[in-house]
């Protein structure tokens, strides 16, 4: 009984060490302690899952290694501070970089706020043309399709720094100005270029042409699921904007409910859908229409947050 009463106290010892420890980075790791306890300790020693289902079993019995699981959790904390902290807070690591948004969306420009970029991007519409680009890829399945766009309109407004087009030149030259940012020739440049679609059983739905064309969509997607792809290409000025450096498609499962007429009406009449792959927002009014997701909420909303930031953590 007393050797099991000095284990119990070690074992709480050990755990408020690390509860301490990690409190300041548990927020970047994104495991929090249970997960960090299950993923360290009980992975390596005894499946949690027979523990908590064994009602039987003696508490008593249960031997904790507190050397072993004291050398995981160092090793742990020393993998957090030098590899996940800085390949998730993508924010600390653009100091010499300068980062364009070939976008005009501000639901895109609203996510890399979100992600600790506001101030370090400047957004500009590409001058891709992306009629000529729909007409030629509309037959190719449509995750691959969103991906082919994303990649016209990064590499477009490349080429168009590239070649020194003095219009876009001009427009990002007085945009880093007010924004306090360096002038793009003398740092590396990355550029972001994105589309989504929505795809229900394999139709691209893209922006509406007119009201009806709205109401027509949302009637279709109506008590249905349907799938949303966000298509993401990044090139870099190091490779003169030749081929993407970042280059994928994110895809999530949306689950409208049944709705009637007069919602689709209501909903038209707000204007909201007219700018929106698939007629609606799922960030605005339209939100309302959405009753159950599976995937990233961002990719939906218009830039998959967390793998844009994995992907841009591994190349910066």
């Amino acid at each position: 009984a007393s050797q099991s009463y000095m284990s119990t106290i070690k074992f709480t010892l050990l755990l408020l060490y690390v509860v301490f420890e990690l409190s300041a980075r548990t927020v970047n790791i994104g495991l929090g302690v249970e997960g960090f306890i299950r993923k360290f300790y009980f992975s390596h020693h005894h499946s949690l899952d027979r523990l908590s289902s064994n009602k039987q079993s003696n508490i008593n019995s249960f031997v904790f290694d507190t050397d072993t699981f004291g050398r995981n959790c160092k090793g742990m904390m020393a993998a957090a501070g030098d590899d996940t902290l800085n390949g998730l807070l993508v924010s600390k690591n653009l100091a010499t970089i300068n980062l364009i948004l070939a976008s005009q969306s501000p639901r895109r420009a609203e996510i890399l706020d979100m992600m600790g970029l506001r101030g370090q991007y400047i957004a500009i519409p590409s001058p891709l043309d992306e009629s000529e680009l729909q007409q030629k890829f509309e037959s190719e399945e449509p995750h691959e399709y969103a991906r082919i766009l994303a990649n016209g309109k990064a590499r477009a407004l490349g080429e168009a720094l590239l070649n020194k087009d003095d219009t876009i030149v001009n427009t990002v030259a007085e945009l880093q100005k007010n924004r306090g940012i360096g002038t793009y020739l003398h740092t590396k440049t990355l550029v972001i270029g994105s589309d989504t679609i929505v795809d229900c059983n394999g139709q691209i739905l893209e922006k509406p042409t007119s009201k009806n064309d709205a109401v027509q969509m949302l009637t279709k997607l109506s008590g249905r699921w349907h799938k949303v792809h966000t298509g993401v290409s990044v090139y870099s000025s190091l490779n003169s904007y030749k081929d993407p450096v970042i280059s994928f498609t994110e895809t999530t499962d949306v689950l409208f409910g049944s709705l009637s007429k007069k919602d689709i009406d209501a909903y038209v009449a707000t204007g909201e859908p007219m700018d929106k792959a698939g007629s609606y927002g799922i960030q605005g009014i339209g939100g309302q229409f959405v009753k159950e997701i599976k995937g990233d909420f961002f990719t939906v909303m218009g830039l998959p947050m967390h793998r844009l930031s994995k992907e841009l953590s591994s190349i910066l």
